[in-house]
């Protein structure tokens, strides 16, 4: 690994190769790798914790460049995984406990690690990535066999399909001459096409005898532990567990009962496959930093207390149009789950009122950016801004927009512009300059372009307002097709009557300004009766991004029109056709 200081441990008859980066007067972050691995799989998220800790990766024996015991057979046992962990350990932080982080394999072996009564003390947290306990695990099938349901059993059959490289990596001889033969060879192409892990140095040269090496792991520990796992399986160390949503090998459910067992969890997922060491390394080391930092500090991890906390914590969120009203309730809906929030508007003011309340509803950092999403300029210089001092964003929300009314021939030209201006080219300027980054960084993201029931419900009072929506809800759908590739989702949301604050700055076409004054006033007064609030807005557009939703309509009239417009246009446009009384 560039960069890093290697040395080697010897025990328990082999030598293990230990890489080390940072200062090792600051606090310890042992990183173990999972199977097919070696601790360059760790190589992303290693230089991200640099900065902040002593960061450790060792090749577990038979692994990278550490020897394999003589003979394979018996030479992997937990109990001799425990023994290197701990020789790891004494050798590069001999006074203070570590922070241990697993992966896969790495993270069912760092299990045993700290549920045992030998390593207690030596470990300060423990973050846990796709790879549960044995013990764990053996009482999870035994519940499930022992008591089943409808639902347990097929939590039970799904899990074993899911299983299936278990049963292979315990035939005779077969794995080592698969990955020897056509899948040493095909592995590389099989993580990029399905888990999108990007190429480089990654796998290493060493893919073929770790491959061979580590069926050993599962050999010598899988069938004897679930026969009779331990009944004292308890962390004595605060857990931070990680779950990816799209991992192919294993069942978010495998975690139900984990409470039972680790009395100080925090639990987070992510949308991505198995292998998000490689194609999540921000996230994942932020997340990292975040739990051994309260831990360091003593204190608990900080628990946001939103429903979606476990999915958007730590994860940066920019919110157009943040001032007041659907963007206000966006922003503080986000801050409530744990995000960094970045509150945009062109009222500086209110976006910094915004900020204030991100803060006190739980966001761990909040900022309010004053801008005109209309003007291209000023999108470029905030684009460059947030990216310079903040980073790249998770989540993009694009909901500034303005109100116009009025019959075709009464619409302008200026008055077309104004409101193309700032709710298309507003979307597209987001989309383009905030969205641009997060495909460069290739770690996915997602986008939400708040568009309206406007955009497939025709209306001849809305002409205007309903053809921007409509661009949006199109621009919206191209760009997710493109998108999906690179893990970047892209949700159209879609409100109906919601009571904001646009009701009282809408303009009506063809009418002078008092005429202008009593039709706010009376649209205000009809959207107060329906009393349709932002906040319920929020709640639907942090459902639709941990959904990966692409049209997410809001409110009972959006969802009918929705409806119609799918199944019976033709009734749609006759009730376009109706005059609104204003």
């Amino acid at each position: 690994m560039k960069g890093a200081r290697e040395r080697w441990v010897r025990t328990g008859g082999v030598e293990l190769c230990v890489a080390e980066l940072g200062d090792p007067g600051r606090p310890t972050v042992v990183l173990v790798h999972g199977y097919p691995d070696n601790k360059e799989v760790w190589s992303e998220v290693a230089v991200r914790l640099a900065g902040r800790f002593h960061v450790v990766l060792y090749d577990v024996r038979g692994h990278g460049r550490s020897t394999a015991p003589r003979p394979l057979h018996g030479g992997f046992t937990l109990a001799k995984l425990t023994d290197d962990f701990l020789a790891v350990a004494d050798a590069v932080s001999p006074d203070r406990p570590v922070h241990l982080v697993g992966h896969d394999w790495g993270s069912t072996q760092s299990w045993e690690f700290v549920t045992t009564s030998r390593t207690k003390g030596r470990i300060a947290s423990f973050t846990s990535i796709s790879g549960p306990s044995l013990d764990h695990l053996g009482h999870w099938f035994n519940a499930r066999v022992k008591r089943p349901t409808p639902r347990r059993v097929s939590q039970l059959l799904g899990q074993g399909a899911r299983s299936w490289y278990v049963y292979a990596l315990h035939t005779p001889a077969l794995p080592e001459l698969a990955w020897r033969g056509p899948l040493g060879t095909l592995w590389p192409k099989i993580l990029k096409r399905v888990e999108r892990v990007p190429g480089g140095d990654y796998p290493t040269a060493s893919l073929l005898t770790d491959a061979a090496h580590g069926a050993w792991l599962y050999r010598d520990n899988v069938r004897a532990r679930l026969r009779r796992p331990r009944p004292d399986a308890y962390a004595h160390a605060p857990v931070q567990l990680i779950v990816p949503e799209d991992d192919p090998f294993l069942s978010e459910r495998l975690y139900d009962d984990l409470d039972r067992w680790v009395p100080r969890l925090t639990r987070r997922t992510i949308p991505a496959g198995h292998w998000v060491t490689r194609t999540r390394p921000d996230q994942v080391a932020a997340w990292i930093e975040q739990f051994a930092t309260s831990a360091e500090d003593g204190r608990p991890a900080p628990a946001a207390t939103g429903r979606h906390a476990d999915r958007f914590a730590g994860q940066l969120v920019l919110v157009t149009g943040a001032g007041s009203g659907i963007g206000r309730a966006t922003a503080c809906a986000f801050a409530e789950a744990g995000a960094r929030v970045i509150a945009v508007d062109r009222d500086a003011e209110a976006a910094a009122r915004t900020a204030g309340l991100s803060r006190r509803a739980g966001a761990p950092e909040a900022w309010a950016e004053p801008a005109d999403v209309s003007d291209e300029q000023a999108m470029e210089k905030l684009a460059e801004k947030v990216h310079h001092e903040y980073g790249v964003l998770d989540v993009l929300v694009n909901n500034a927009g303005i109100g116009l009314a009025g019959s075709f021939f009464a619409t302008t030209t200026d008055d077309w512009r104004k409101v193309l201006d700032v709710n298309l080219w507003g979307v597209i300027h987001g989309c383009r300059l905030f969205g641009a980054r997060m495909a460069e960084r290739g770690q996915g993201g997602h986008i939400v372009n708040v568009a309206s029931a406007a955009a497939y419900q025709p209306s001849r009072a809305l002409p205007a307002y309903s053809t921007s929506k409509a661009a949006v809800l199109m621009l919206s759908e191209c760009l997710r097709a493109e998108l999906t590739g690179q893990g970047i989702g892209v949700t159209a949301v879609c409100p109906g009557f919601v009571n904001t604050a646009i009701t009282s700055t809408a303009r009506f076409a063809g009418v002078d300004e008092e005429e202008q004054r009593r039709r706010r006033r009376k649209t205000a007064r009809l959207y107060g009766l329906r009393n349709y609030p932002p906040e319920k807005v929020a709640g639907a557009i942090l459902d639709a991004v941990a959904g990966n939703r692409a049209v997410a309509p809001v409110t009972p009239e959006a969802r009918g029109a929705r409806l119609l417009y799918r199944f019976a246009p033709g009734l749609l446009r006759r009730i376009a056709r109706a005059e609104p009384r204003l």
